[in-house]
């Protein structure tokens, strides 16, 4: 929301007043959208975000604005309820879908452009059917409309010669993992950034780093509760003898980041019981991310978010029988 500015009134300050205009509006809703991502209804935390994957690329920062642009702008459109497009609830899942096209589709294509686009715009319509459903128990969509809306487009993308522009396609066998298991300490600390990072679908540490910054500007309660889902999987996943290749890029932890975050600061009050829950369930998500991407292999998807959807509502749903545990709002 919109914070009163501390100075007087006047031409100036309405000059540098974005919420002051339509587009001034759209702005901030498409950088909150961002932030979303992350639980955070922040636009700087949006614009930090939008640095973070400009530099990965600027690819990635035009196609995760172009995306939450046209997701907030078809809700706007459709008429959704305006307090959800202004706290960017109607942009994260676009953001998401929008950088997902690029880097699964090849970025430099108009047609990646242009099926990023729709895609973006048709994720509005699948969150309002999972919002649907969803809610007749209290619970909330999370990333499953990315989840289910980006899941379609890498697996049917290969039999569209129009769109798909690499060599084969992504399905594959699931095979054994394989590789030294030992974590050195550039690969701890590799790790513990890159699995922020890899929300976004980008594997570089200093990517996550700037990531992890924004998500510290915004809420430090939500940016420790990220620090800590990060370490309890890198530690899960070494007990467990995953691959360190896949561990430092982040593969292994990315959901548990956000498990943390979700069930540890925003969907149950914050206190040493949920801090708790929140951290099993980060190690719950840990073991289930391999599953789930051998599971989507031969059919050519990719586990994406889906460890961080099933894990978070199975565990909120389970929260009213605990009674240490208290929703939050």
């Amino acid at each position: 929301m919109h914070q009163p500015s501390t100075v007087q009134d006047g031409p100036a300050a309405k000059r540098f007043d974005l919420s002051a205009t339509a587009t001034g509006r759209f702005a901030l809703a498409v950088l909150r959208g961002q932030a979303q991502v992350d639980f955070l209804p922040s636009a700087l935390a949006g614009l930090v975000f939008t640095a973070a994957l400009c530099a990965a690329g600027w690819q990635y920062g035009l196609y995760g604005l172009i995306g939450t642009a046209a997701g907030t702008g078809t809700a706007r459109l459709l008429g959704v309820d305006r307090d959800r497009v202004t706290a960017g609830l109607e942009g994260f899942n676009a953001c998401l879908v929008g950088v997902a096209c690029a880097v699964f589709l090849d970025a430099g294509h108009l047609s990646t452009l242009l099926i990023a686009v729709a895609a973006s715009a048709a994720v509005t319509v699948v969150t309002a059917a999972t919002a649907r459903v969803l809610g007749t128990w209290g619970l909330p969509t999370f990333t499953l409309p990315f989840c289910l809306t980006a899941s379609a487009l890498t697996v049917a993308a290969p039999s569209f010669r129009h769109v798909w522009h690499l060599e084969g396609g992504l399905a594959a066998l699931p095979r054994t993992p394989s590789g030294p298991t030992a974590l050195s300490f550039t690969d701890l600390w590799h790790a513990f950034f890159t699995n922020v990072g890899e929300i976004f679908l980008m594997p570089q540490w200093y990517v996550g780093l700037i990531f992890l910054v924004g998500i510290f500007v915004a809420d430090r309660r939500l940016g420790a509760l990220a620090c800590a889902g990060s370490a309890v999987a890198i530690l899960t996943s070494w007990l467990l003898g995953a691959p360190a290749d896949q561990v430092r890029q982040g593969l292994m932890g990315y959901d548990a980041v956000l498990v943390a975050m979700a069930l540890g600061g925003v969907f149950l009050v914050t206190d040493a019981w949920s801090v708790g829950y929140a951290l099993a369930g980060a190690v719950t998500s840990t073991v289930l991310s391999p599953a789930l991407g051998a599971l989507f292999a031969p059919s050519g998807g990719h586990a994406f978010t889906w460890p961080f959807v099933l894990v978070s509502l199975v565990f909120l749903v389970a929260a009213p029988a605990f009674p240490r545990l208290r929703r939050a709002g």
